[in-house]
């Protein structure tokens, strides 16, 4: 099967020859400019073949625009830290401007898409596009984010559309240069950072605007972050794929079947199992997981990024334990 045939086949939960697999990673110093950071998933892509390409830009890049600042210091995720944000009170919701999205750091990320899909023109690519409320709470800080919902709530609300907007037209945008579909990440959707009450009010009619605006994608992976997941608050949202940390939080992979028809994709974990233990052990993992889904509407990835000094050895583990 073509890559594109054993995804699609994967979705629609017929026979494959064997199992999709995908993994990504950030890649720090390279993502700030579109060139490099293009070149870098392209040479990670064909090293490994992995059957789909999940773009993964700089940490907090949709608030570079907006004034965020930030730097790198050197982690095992690669990730960026940041040092200073916008929203400082509530009054500064409303400020956000509205913005053009092919310019700026948008305009940037948009160039990344191009540049990918020029090099590999037959391969699938899904753009990474973060909910509005987990750019809200880059923008503003965590716990600020959790009293500007409680206690300011007209501000955040008008803050919210504005990013919704800006988010929306920037997910149209990156299928419009060439990505198949949308990699959609929320990090707010756990009741360990805020109640399902909260987040129905403020995280899931922006999530639904975003996705209505990637309608025209033919892959959408959800990505639900963090632990104590909303998972069955978020099985009825327009997507194709369901992706978490199921090595860290319910559900299991199996667990899932019972809550949710469409596909899934993960099994690994991401940075203990594939970042730090023997081939061996991520050969197991990947066999587990696949067991535990008998190999149908899976692919198979780890619940987020793999570190960025993952073994080659463990790469080459997971790559090798599918064609098994």
């Amino acid at each position: 099967m073509t890559k594109r045939e054993r995804v699609y086949a994967a979705i629609d939960g017929k026979p494959v020859d064997r199992p999709p697999v995908a993994l990504w990673r950030h890649f720090p110093q390279d993502d700030q400019r579109a060139q490099t950071l293009a070149q870098a998933h392209v040479k990670f892509h064909q090293a490994y073949d992995w059957d789909l390409l999940k773009v993964t830009p700089s940490s907090g890049f949709y608030g570079d625009d907006w004034g965020l600042r930030s730097a790198y210091k050197q982690n095992r995720e690669g990730t960026r830290h940041h040092t200073e944000r916008p929203v400082k009170k509530e009054t500064d919701w409303p400020k956000l401007r509205r913005l053009d999205v092919t310019a700026g750091s948008y305009g940037r990320e948009l160039q990344v898409v191009r540049l990918i899909r020029q090099a590999l023109p037959d391969d699938l690519i899904l753009a990474t596009i973060f909910s509005p409320l987990t750019v809200a709470r880059t923008l503003s800080g965590e716990t600020a984010l959790l009293r500007y919902i409680r206690d300011s709530v007209d501000e955040t609300h008008e803050g919210l559309d504005i990013i919704a907007e800006t988010t929306g037209q920037f997910a149209s945008e990156c299928l419009a240069a060439g990505a198949d579909g949308i990699f959609f990440a929320t990090q707010c959707a756990s009741t360990g950072y805020m109640t399902v009450e909260e987040y129905e009010e403020f995280g899931r009619p922006y999530d639904l605007r975003v996705l209505d605006a990637a309608r025209s994608a033919d892959i959408v992976m959800l990505h639900i972050h963090g632990e104590r997941i909303m998972f069955e608050q978020l099985t009825d949202y327009p997507v194709h794929i369901l992706n978490w940390h199921d090595r860290r939080t319910a559900p299991t992979l199996k667990e899932s079947r019972d809550q949710y028809s469409g596909a899934i994709a993960g099994g690994l974990d991401g940075m203990e199992t594939v970042g730090g233990a023997s081939p061996e052990q991520v050969t197991g993992e990947v066999k587990d997981a696949l067991t535990q889904t008998a190999g149908k509407k899976h692919i198979v990835t780890a619940g987020c990024v793999i570190p960025i000094d993952t073994p080659e050895a463990n790469l080459r583990a997971v790559r090798q334990a599918v064609e098994s």
